[in-house]
């Protein structure tokens, strides 16, 4: 069976802790991904080789691999150079993901895409418009992902709602369409498969400890003191 059909229908987990956090340790995202596969997960979205290597030793899910990257006189992050495409591929990736934002960038996407398929690994493309994807489809990348919508210009809450109207966009495009970006309850990417997405990859909401705890005290602290505003009126 191919990765993509491995992929149809499917959740994929993205193990990714916040950066420096106490999950941030290869061991802890390889166990994430154990729990996850465990859970249902049919593939994973992992960052970095170390990361990457400690989870490719022990689970045998489809991958996608990235680096995340600050450079000088880029915004973009997501794989944005030919050797990291090296190191990923090498340390066990399936499938390697790059930011497919029309931003200034140090390489070509089509070098990247190329890049990749040179190994026999397949290239998504991390969108935020249509047009990044219709130009990441021209240039044969495998998968097509909503990732990047609402994260280029004015930056959206991590809360807010997915990008439906975008990944309904998507699924008009002949590609293998990856719905990706604040789908964080089992509803909303429930509801992502119905707009057209062939799979889901949630993040935050199932591996980062830290995000999911902040978002129930939020909620709660704003209850408390609405009731403490009630009794006091």
């Amino acid at each position: 069976m191919s990765i993509l059909n491995k992929l149809q229908g499917a959740l994929v987990a993205s193990c990714q802790p916040i950066d420096h956090g106490p999950m941030d340790q290869p061991q802890i995202v390889a166990a994430m991904a154990l729990a996850a596969q465990s859970g249902g997960a049919t593939g994973l979205r992992i960052e970095g080789v170390d990361n990457l290597r400690a989870v490719r030793a022990v689970c045998d899910l489809p991958i996608i691999a990235i680096i995340k990257k600050d450079l000088l006189g880029t915004a973009v992050r997501i794989t944005p150079l030919l050797e990291h495409v090296s190191l990923l591929a090498e340390a066990g990736a399936d499938i390697i993901a790059y930011d497919a934002t029309c931003r200034e960038r140090p390489v070509s996407t089509l070098d990247l895409i190329e890049k990749i398929h040179s190994y026999g690994l397949l290239a998504m493309a991390d969108c935020a418009v249509l047009s990044e994807a219709q130009i990441a489809v021209d240039q044969e990348a495998d998968i097509i992902g909503t990732t990047l919508s609402g994260y280029t210009d004015v930056l959206v809450a991590p809360t807010a709602s997915p990008d439906f109207d975008l990944l309904r966009k998507f699924s008009q495009l002949d590609a293998f369409i990856m719905a990706e970006g604040r789908f964080n309850t089992p509803y909303l990417a429930g509801c992502a498969i119905t707009a057209g997405a062939d799979a889901v990859t949630v993040g935050s909401a199932i591996t980062r400890i830290e995000n999911i705890s902040s978002w129930f005290a939020t909620e709660i602290s704003k209850a408390a003191d609405n009731s403490v505003a009630t009794r006091d009126a």
